[in-house]
């Protein structure tokens, strides 16, 4: 009987590590063996993960609360199961899905029906990911159609603003000279002196 580890992955906006936790400390699994990775969702660096890797062995019996948990998409989620059950040839069991434990099963009959499951189950979390990127983009499209603004707001304008931006179209200085007077770099002063014109103009 090999060694019982837990994994577990959150990103910094989902802050569910209580429940994995939890399902953790219900399996007796030893403190030592929980390994956790937080991340925000511009990476995917799961340093944790590399150090449990190094540890498994074979038999060992590795828990994970979901099978996204594994990786950020299809093919990364299949690559890791390899890795995992061929290589190091350990044990895994998927809290949420029931079929996917390993530890069932062994004969090929049940390892091409787990197999199934594990492909049918990535791609519909794949999937998911990508129908809430979409649904993200689309709310984001109708704030902006609302008039919604988002980013930070335009620092203010120097006190000296209206002076050169006079100065400059009358042509009594160059642009150079006008964004050196307002302490900004030359494409800022056109951008700002484009929007300053459409505001007087409202």
């Amino acid at each position: 009987m090999g060694k019982l580890y837990g994994y577990i992955r959150v990103s910094t906006r989902e802050q569910n590590e209580d429940r994995q936790l939890v399902a953790m400390d219900e399996l007796s699994i030893p403190k030592k063996n929980i390994f956790m990775d937080k991340q925000s969702g511009k990476d995917f660096e799961r340093p944790q993960y590399e150090k449990m890797l190094r540890r498994l062995k074979k038999d060992d019996v590795l828990y994970i609360k979901s099978i996204d948990r594994l990786g950020r998409n299809y093919s990364e989620i299949l690559e890791q199961w390899r890795i995992l059950t061929k290589e190091k040839r350990v044990d895994i069991v998927v809290l949420d899905m029931p079929l996917l434990d390993t530890r069932r099963g062994k004969d090929l009959m049940g390892t091409f029906l787990s197999d199934i499951v594990l492909q049918i189950l990535s791609f519909v979390a794949e999937n998911e990911r990508h129908n809430i990127r979409q649904r993200q983009a689309e709310g984001i499209a109708a704030a902006k159609a609302r008039g919604v603004k988002f980013g930070r707001p335009p620092q203010a304008l120097p006190e000296n603003f209206h002076q050169i931006y006079q100065q400059w179209q009358k042509g009594n200085i160059t642009c150079s000279a006008a964004a050196k007077a307002c302490g900004m770099p030359i494409s800022t002063f056109r951008y700002r002196a484009e929007l300053y014109r459409k505001t007087k103009r409202l």
